[in-house]
């Protein structure tokens, strides 16, 4: 017996409409997303814990998956991996190089032009060679201070670049550059001429203990390192005290303010945060902002003794 409207094999029961891809409607299909239950292709799909998971619904998921990220609030780097601090010793080895090439010696490569144009002296900033604030920090006198301070920035660069993370780690760098030269601006002879990257090492050293601080780890260790190091600026005239000691004092402040204050990245509980400036990155400028400010007094103080 068959009932009216059902006819054919099997209890003479239609067969369904066929589902097609949603991504690629000219792809009929069997299988269907196990998240959200829409028909997917094979090539739309993904293999999960629990079935199988369309494109849409895998991108979703990663972007609901939580960054691990280090107390800076940058991401947790998946190897130790550390191309800037191998880059930063890369360009002072060349700039170096330059030096000795022009000068004609290695050991007294600070007679070439590029280390007379770069070399941080106060007068010729003052008289607008803005460029030594930086540029001096990428010459060095002779190869045992370059030497000492490119082993110093592989051993302290290296740590501090995997917890601070690229952006910030060369923002530290580079303030404590820029804060080395204002406090020579301000405290060194203005008729002698400094260079060298100490100033940004010293940065880093006080990076690292700031970091230290946050991690609730004790840097007695960097300090002991920080104190040999001011003992030997003092004994030695020839070695930039001030250089030292600005970089010193804006590293540790700049770090501070990116491992201590609130970062955008993150709110409370790990959340994303609203967007806009974060405080961390405010600290930062205006570590920035005292550096210039410092240096543009000096300068106007200089032009005027220099009645310019």
């Amino acid at each position: 017996m068959t009932t009216p409207g059902w006819g054919g094999p099997h209890g003479n029961q239609p067969n369904p409409p066929q589902s097609v891809c949603v991504r690629h409607p000219d792809r009929p299909t069997g299988l269907a997303c196990s998240r959200c239950g829409r028909p997917a292709c094979p090539q739309c799909l993904q293999a999960a814990a629990v079935g199988q998971h369309c494109v849409d619904c895998v991108r979703q998921g990663n972007k609901n998956v939580r960054t691990a990220q280090t107390i800076a609030g940058a991401p947790v780097a998946r190897s130790a991996k550390t191309p800037l601090t191998f880059a930063l010793i890369a360009v002072n080895v060349v700039v170096f190089g330059i030096t000795a090439a022009q000068a004609g010696s290695v050991m007294s490569n600070f007679d070439s032009p590029l280390a007379s144009d770069w070399a941080l002296n106060s007068l010729l900033v003052a008289n607008g060679d803005l460029f030594r604030l930086i540029g001096s920090g990428f010459v060095h006198i002779g190869p045992i201070h370059l030497l000492v301070n490119m082993f110093a920035l592989f051993l302290i660069g290296r740590d501090v670049e995997l917890i601070l993370g690229r952006s910030r780690y060369l923002a530290v760098y580079f303030l404590s550059l820029l804060g080395g030269s204002a406090s020579v601006m301000v405290l060194e002879n203005p008729l002698v001429s400094t260079a060298g990257a100490s100033g940004a090492v010293f940065g880093l050293l006080g990076a690292q203990a700031v970091i230290l601080l946050r991690l609730k780890r004790s840097p007695a260790p960097v300090f002991i390192v920080i104190a040999l190091n001011i003992f030997i600026s003092i004994s030695i005239p020839s070695i930039s005290l001030w250089g030292h000691m600005g970089g010193l004092v804006a590293g540790a402040a700049a770090t501070a303010g990116l491992v201590f204050l609130p970062n955008r990245r993150t709110g409370p509980g790990g959340t994303p945060a609203p967007a806009g400036v974060s405080l961390a990155w405010l600290s930062v400028a205006a570590v920035a902002v005292v550096s210039v400010a410092i240096i543009a007094l000096r300068v106007l103080d200089l032009r005027a003794q220099m009645g310019l």
